[in-house]
């Protein structure tokens, strides 16, 4: 596994592109306490790692985990309701990611929206 590239939304957020299974046991190296998976299974085909394989690298690291799959394209007003959630309710630092992590700042802009 390479370092993540890593971009500071906030203080407590940071957006990443693709991660795989090695990358939670440096998330938690690094201070992270959790991580959102924005991004659907296959979504660039059968070789990407799945969100099963990287929730249970997840949890052997012992970082909260959260399968929020959205389209690159769209995030429903749902969608993003459930991220301002996450952003609220898990324990930070919170590493977020999708493909090249634009999707979780576009989602990061949208939930602070929310909240004024």
């Amino acid at each position: 596994m390479s370092t993540p590239t890593v971009h500071r939304l906030s203080d407590t957020v940071c957006a990443a592109g693709q991660l795989d299974p090695a990358a939670m046991a440096w998330a938690a190296a690094n201070g992270f306490k959790s991580v959102i998976n924005n991004r659907p299974d296959f979504e660039h085909g059968p070789d990407q790692p799945t969100n099963a394989s990287i929730e249970a690298a997840a949890q052997a690291a012992g970082l909260q985990y959260v399968f929020l799959p959205v389209a690159g394209g769209y995030q429903s007003p749902e969608e993003i309701a459930q991220f301002a959630e996450l952003l609220e309710s898990l324990p930070k630092p919170i590493l977020a990611f999708c493909r090249s992590g634009a999707r979780v700042g576009k989602l990061f802009q949208a939930a602070s929206a929310l909240k004024g």
